[in-house]
């Protein structure tokens, strides 16, 4: 009998899942990096990928729409180009979590121990606590994830919303002059970095299967997420702009600035508290949706079966999260034993996260014909992601591996199978024995 995930997760569960994949800790830097880039017509590059975000959110909302599976692009993948196709893809995006869940904990604590000035053994031991509860959550079941993710984006709203209105006062005219500082080239460069912002969209679809009614939660859903993303995003960025605060606090750490100002003493605090709720709300979503693909991937055989052990109590894949949890150890322990650096970490990841969308944006392209418009946001999509690509640089070596290991694997156990449908005698006597 086939296993199958209980369908609990609602719309607003839904719409805090997309905008908790989404709205990473980007927030609160690329803001600062970009208007440091392009200076204020960074609000051009902004305005641009506000726009952009529709068809890269409605691609995938489509999708889990009409395929609901837990193998998310990995499925629709399957359907497009085949199952050894799929199971590849999926393999892209299982293994781009373990090492951007750590790293996006990291990120997350690292806000806060640098505002409360902590060392770094506080910092993994937070970013420790993190993942455990995106695993915990995730194990429990999607409907309490939906529930504390909803917390957890009600939090980030409410500061980053916040932080716009301490803002409003000190937005100058004056800051937004000169407009393009490092002339018109730079707008595009920023827009570049912005890209890495708005993607997030693939991982919810690897929980559509637990939607209640895919349809409304994955298009209505995810139009909503993409709204209210890209409203925050580009007041984030007006906010930054306006009151100069890449200069003033730094690129890095502007809207740190901001916050602080009307704050004082207690402006660090939230700012580094922001940064946890922004990151663990990102590993929320992704941890869910690893899991899950890993769940799917070990129905389908492309994958250990230990992998698809379900937890009797709650229906959730117990053996996949297990395997996220042995990976997670790992990350950190090399972190903290200084063999890695985040710097390092972070580039693993980076070309298999854009592979997986390449590959649901192409099989969008196929999966679509009957939806005039679910193409053309396709295509738009797809050449968006093609065209980063390039820019993955030294990186693309990871997707590679990944890639060689699958059909190794995969050589391996077809040989399995062959002889384990034909078994051939080892003795040569024995051959000519039986042909006689």
């Amino acid at each position: 009998m086939k296993q199958t995930l209980q369908r609990n997760i609602g719309m607003p569960q839904a719409i805090a899942l997309y905008i908790g994949a989404v709205l990473g800790s980007g927030v609160l830097i690329v803001p600062g990096l970009a208007a440091e880039l392009a200076g204020p017509a960074s609000l051009l590059a902004w305005g641009f990928m506000t726009l952009l975000i529709l068809p890269l959110a409605l691609s995938m909302g489509l999708l889990s729409a009409k395929f609901p599976n837990a193998g998310g692009v990995s499925h629709f993948v399957t359907l497009a180009f085949g199952p050894k196709a799929g199971a590849l893809v999926g393999w892209f995006f299982l293994m781009s979590v373990p090492i951007g869940g750590p790293v996006a904990a990291l990120t997350g604590a690292g806000y806060m121990t640098a505002a409360m000035g902590w060392g770094d053994n506080a910092r993994i031991a937070l970013a420790a606590a993190m993942l455990g509860i995106g695993l915990v959550t995730n194990w429990i079941g999607m409907q309490v994830a939906g529930k504390v993710q909803i917390a957890v984006v009600i939090a980030i709203v409410a500061v980053l919303v916040f932080s716009f209105a301490a803002a409003i006062p000190r937005i100058e005219r004056v800051h937004f002059t000169p407009f393009a500082p490092h002339g018109w080239m730079s707008v595009g460069q920023a827009a570049a970095i912005l890209f890495w912002c708005f993607i997030g969209w693939e991982a919810v679809s690897h929980l559509s299967e637990e939607f209640k009614d895919p349809q409304r939660a994955a298009v209505k859903g995810v139009t909503i997420a993409a709204i209210i993303v890209g409203v925050l995003y580009f007041l984030s960025a007006l906010a930054t702009v306006g009151t100069q605060s890449y200069l003033k606090g730094g690129a890095d750490s502007s809207l740190v600035w901001i916050i602080s100002q009307p704050l004082g003493s207690w402006g660090g605090f939230i700012a580094g508290l922001t940064g946890l709720f922004i990151c663990t709300a990102t590993i929320i979503a992704y941890t869910g949706a690893a899991s899950r693909v890993a769940f799917a991937l070990s129905r389908q055989g492309y994958a250990p079966k230990w992998m698809g052990r379900m937890s009797k109590r709650y229906q959730t894949p117990t053996g996949a999260i297990g395997f996220l949890l042995l990976c997670f150890v790992t990350v950190l322990f090399l972190y903290g034993s200084g063999l890695l650096s985040i710097t390092t970490l972070i580039q693993f990841p980076n070309a298999t996260f854009i592979l997986t969308y390449i590959g649901g944006c192409a099989a969008g392209i196929r999966l679509l014909k009957g939806n005039r418009t679910g193409v053309v946001i396709s295509w738009i999509s797809f050449a968006a992601t093609a065209g980063v690509f390039p820019f993955t640089g030294l990186a693309i070596g990871y997707p590679l591996l990944i890639t060689a290991l699958f059909f190794l694997i995969d050589y391996t156990r077809a040989d399995r199978h062959t002889a384990h449908l034909e078994p051939l005698p080892e003795d040569p006597d024995e051959v000519k024995r039986n042909v006689l």
